[in-house]
């Protein structure tokens, strides 16, 4: 993306992690924040019940690295004269304002269009930009988990009440994902046609992809998945179920189709005189006395801790998983042999900060970008960059319009 300019009027997660994703990739990402609050996003203190170091605070690092940032109030007609330079140059126009606020501050497509009819203007909503409901706003907790039917799928039926998402921002940072595929497509087709588009990902559309298959299955069916108590296993294969081990730890079988792994598995699970057994020596009676199969793999799980079954079972030809938290993962062997965790500066002078690497690499290559901007860090600089002379800066910034 190195050469392309996105120009990014948004807050929150959903849609500035799209641009962290281009600028990951190599793009000249620049936020535009207003000029006294920056932000909104800045001003949380509380993430899932955490107090939140606004020096060192993850819902900005994460979607806004490697961009720079730029104070503009584009209520003020001044505001909108420098964000109409901006545009100029630009090759994306990124925004989740709503559909009002963008009217009311003139950066809806058709304004944008006027200064820049290439552009191409991407759009990130609640529920998309068409229908009764275009101009409601929204978060990845109402449109993604609670509207969509994710979070119904994944609470048990039995707890009689409804999970809470327990992940900030889940959504918001597959949907930007979503985005940031769909604008490499536009440029692409801009670069074969000439001709350019818009582009609309919502957080309802993305949860129904990301859930594509069972939701298909119920329109299919009429019904629906529901995640099972921990103590529920009920599979009709032993191999594919969670395990309690002697600790309190949890390991995830899920040999999908144990056609040649029978005797490996029973093997390595300490069980070797299963795999002559007829009960389970073959897929079909495998099946037929799932419950007994599970019954005993539970016992013999639950005879020793997680972290024998966590180094045992690596050298295991079947599928299987330790069921890890968030913190486990940054010092998983396979995540940091992957680059999946990157050091930027921290904005507070302290320690590198860690943040994650998008899910695209690129030739293997470790990602190199930078950490995220102050507010209005770069206004003198983008605006320098343009030809606006200091003194119009100096005027821009005494009647308000920039920071």
């Amino acid at each position: 993306m190195q050469g392309v300019r996105v120009l990014e009027v948004a807050q929150f997660t959903f849609v500035p992690a799209a641009g962290a994703i281009l600028a990951d990739w190599g793009a000249d990402v620049i936020k535009v924040e207003h000029p006294l609050r920056g932000d909104t996003q800045r001003g949380f203190i509380n993430m899932g019940g955490f107090q939140l170091d606004p020096d060192r605070h993850p819902l900005i690092e994460h979607p806004n690295r490697g961009k720079r940032s730029v104070g503009i109030d584009v209520s003020t007609p001044g505001g909108q004269e420098v964000l109409y330079e901006i545009a100029k140059t630009a090759d994306v126009f990124l925004t989740n304002y709503l559909p009002a606020q963008r009217q009311k501050n003139k950066f809806d497509v058709e304004h944008i269009r006027a200064v820049n009819p290439n552009i191409i203007y991407a759009r990130g909503s609640a529920y998309g930009d068409k229908g009764p409901e275009r101009d409601t706003g929204g978060f990845d907790g109402t449109a993604f988990w609670t509207r969509s039917g994710v979070g119904h799928a994944l609470t048990p039926e039995a707890i009689n009440g409804a999970l809470s998402q327990g992940i900030p921002a889940f959504g918001d940072s597959i949907g930007g994902m979503n985005i940031a595929g769909g604008i490499a497509a536009a440029l692409f087709h801009r670069e074969r046609t000439g001709e350019t588009c818009e582009i609309d990902v919502s957080l309802l559309s993305t949860a129904w992809w990301a859930a594509g298959a069972s939701v298909t299955q119920g329109m299919e069916t009429g019904e629906t998945m529901r995640s099972l108590m921990p103590d529920d296993i009920t599979s009709v294969n032993p191999f594919m179920a969670n395990y309690r081990t002697s600790d309190g730890g949890t390991i995830n079988l899920c040999i999908v189709s144990p056609t040649g792994y029978i005797r490996d598995a029973f093997e390595h699970l300490g069980l070797p005189e299963l795999a002559d057994d007829p009960r389970f020596s073959d897929v079909l009676p495998l099946i037929e006395n799932a419950s007994e199969g599970v019954e005993l793999i539970a016992k013999a799980i639950g005879s020793k801790p997680f972290e024998y079954w966590r180094q045992h079972l690596k050298t295991m030809k079947g599928q299987w998983a330790p069921f890890q938290s968030l913190v486990d993962l940054a010092t998983d062997d396979q995540a940091v042999a992957n680059d999946m965790i990157v050091e930027v500066e921290a904005a507070d002078g302290g320690k590198p900060f860690k943040v994650v690497r998008g899910p695209v690499q690129f030739n293997h290559e470790p990602l190199e970008t930078t950490r995220a901007p102050q507010a209005s860090e770069h206004t003198e600089i983008v605006l320098m960059e343009l030809g606006i002379d200091w003194d119009r800066i100096e005027e821009l910034k005494d009647s308000g319009a920039i920071a």
